[in-house]
């Protein structure tokens, strides 16, 4: 639940005139807050304005990388699911062997946890050594495509 607050600038109007500063002459020029923009980073005032050391354009600019996006697949939620994707006809079955294409299903990695209950020749970029060997003892195999990790 959240708490809608006025803000407290609101309160201020009207019959406040120095919306809390004390007096008047307290609050006047740019003393009471130190200097005008960067002023006083010198000797004594370093630590306490640290993040100022670089201004903008002193160091250029870097290029703004896109992250890379793995999608990653574990063999026991593959052979899981295996049978309703076979269903669905996102998977074929050739034989005993049922053939999976990851990479049409937009994964890029094969990773190795769980227990591999069918035959499968899983097609996918990348693989983790655990992954092809669990795939390989249950009578499968992990076609990899591209850079990877192992293949079997």
């Amino acid at each position: 639940m959240v708490v809608r607050r006025r803000r407290k600038v609101g309160h201020y109007r009207g019959s406040h005139r120095t919306h809390g500063g004390g007096h008047p002459k307290k609050r006047r020029g740019a003393g009471s807050r130190g200097g005008r923009g960067n002023a006083g980073t010198g000797k004594k005032a370093g630590q306490k304005k640290a993040g100022m050391r670089y201004k903008l354009g002193s160091r250029g600019f870097l290029p703004r990388r896109t992250p890379i996006v793995s999608r990653t697949i574990n063999v026991s939620i593959l052979s899981s699911g295996i049978m309703r994707m076979a269903r669905e006809g996102t998977v074929t079955k050739q034989g005993d062997i049922y053939i999976v294409d990851l990479s049409s299903l937009g994964y890029t990695k094969l990773l190795g946890t769980g227990k591999v209950a069918h035959k499968m020749r899983v097609t996918v970029s990348q693989a983790s050594a655990q992954a092809c060997e669990r795939v390989a003892a249950a009578g499968g195999e992990v076609i990899t495509s591209g850079t990877s990790t192992s293949s079997s």
